[in-house]
């Protein structure tokens, strides 16, 4: 059994909120499509963030469905593609065409559900109609899914909350498995779904991870989880896996989503559960549970990199390390960032800056002037540009200029934290 894991594909997101990128988009998912055949994939798992928001673009939504169509009808191997939802994602617009989607081999879990939890065990059935995967296919959940707000709560006494209701939410989908697999007499690959911020992960700037998860739902420990094949994360844009396990891993984002990202290999995970016959090991002091006398293979993971479709640079530096860099990087068509270290205005070096990329395939999106940012703020603590404040940077300049007392901030930056979490995910296409 062979499985692509991908995540945080964010359709529709604009660079810088000024460069539309539909062409990369489409590029990914045309390779995405090929690679699936080619490397003979017969599961697709996109862990969230589908799109940028919650009221995708026309176009956005054409490419993901014209998607779809292709490994789902066109494909000779693809038979399943599970998708949860991030939270960028609408959970009601992801799940507005489910049921039809369900009859193409897609199936999509955008929220989790009270009424039934057990909805997001997905057993997946061979061509034949034998039991051959099982997906707990968990979405991003928030802060009111995993635990119950009483008054008088405390900041430690809400995350601790949090940790018990995500090790509770992910032991029920845990058990329905085992007994999908007790009932069907073999074992099979079990695979979970998170979008979430596990601790020891990294995040980037353009993770747009920071300013959500600075509160309670931030670094929840992985060890809390019960024992799965594999866990297929998203929602952190950096690939890497979580607490040195390599079946438990952030597939990343499949392009640079900002200029942090710039240097990065961009990559998919394949997940090959082999042919059965060798033991799979399960961590210590926890039960495999398969049938007695039977064994699964273990899973390999390779990471796939993902062809560059446009090439995005950040370059930093006085004015002339700049002009020297850019002058280096002629005849290559890039998108540009500069991060300028020296103690000129802004004003007094730009067109040299211009001059520089004119008549090339060189853009200039932003010029960041944090040498003389430092320089302004040590000696007179103007204001930085707002543009330039995350939500976090300007909540605090606001807790110094009312003079709030030291002592209470940590509990007025969790709470706002908070405030911004719910308002970053909520629904607005929900009834």
């Amino acid at each position: 059994m062979k499985i692509i894991h991908t995540s945080d594909w964010h359709l529709g997101r604009y660079l810088n909120k000024m460069k539309k990128r539909y062409d990369e988009f489409e590029a990914f998912l045309d390779w995405l499509a090929e690679t699936v055949d080619r490397r003979e994939a017969e599961a697709l798992i996109v862990a969230g963030d589908v799109f940028d928001n919650t009221t995708p673009t026309h176009k956005a939504q054409e490419l993901y469905y014209d998607f779809l169509r292709r490994i789902l009808v066109r494909s000779q191997c693809c038979r399943h593609a599970v998708i949860v939802g991030g939270n960028h994602d609408s959970p009601s617009f992801l799940e507005a065409p489910s049921n039809l989607l369900r009859g193409l081999g897609a199936h999509v879990i955008g929220a989790k559900a009270w009424d039934n939890p057990l909805r997001e065990v997905l057993p997946l059935r061979d061509r034949e109609g034998r039991l051959e995967l099982i997906v707990c296919a968990a979405p991003f959940l928030r802060e009111s899914d995993l635990r119950l707000a009483e008054m008088g709560d405390g900041a430690d006494e809400r995350h601790q909350k949090i940790v018990l209701g995500l090790g509770e939410h992910y032991r029920e989908l845990a058990e329905e498995a085992q007994r999908l697999i007790a009932e069907n007499g073999r074992p099979v690959p079990v695979v979970a779904t998170g979008h979430l911020f596990f601790k020891g992960s990294s995040a980037s700037d353009d993770d747009g991870v920071r300013d959500i998860h600075a509160g309670p739902l931030s670094a929840l420990p992985l060890d809390v989880l019960p024992h799965f094949d594999y866990l297929a994360l998203g929602h952190l844009h950096t690939a890497q896996c979580v607490g040195k396990r390599e079946t438990a891993r952030y597939s990343g984002s499949p392009i640079p989503m900002g200029f942090n990202e710039a240097a990065q290999t961009k990559s998919v995970c394949l997940v090959d559960f082999g042919a059965p016959g060798q033991t799979l090991a399960a961590p210590t002091g926890q039960a495999l549970a398969v049938p007695t006398g039977q064994a699964l293979a273990a899973p390999t993971v390779e990471l796939i990199p993902v062809p560059s479709f446009r090439t995005l640079k950040r370059l930093e530096g006085d004015v002339p390390t700049l002009l020297g860099k850019l002058k280096a990087l002629k005849g290559q068509a890039a998108w540009v960032e500069l991060v300028h270290t020296g103690p000129e205005l802004e004003g007094d070096y730009r067109h040299l800056l211009d001059e520089a990329v004119e008549g090339t395939g060189l853009e200039i999106l932003s010029v960041k002037d944090v040498g003389r940012r430092a320089l302004t703020m040590s000696i007179e603590d103007e204001a930085v540009p707002l543009g330039e404040m995350s939500l976090a940077d300007v909540f605090d300049r606001l807790l110094k200029d009312r003079e709030v007392p030291e002592d209470q901030w940590p509990a007025l930056r969790e709470a706002h934290a908070r405030l911004v979490g719910e308002m970053e995910t909520e629904d607005v296409l929900a009834e």
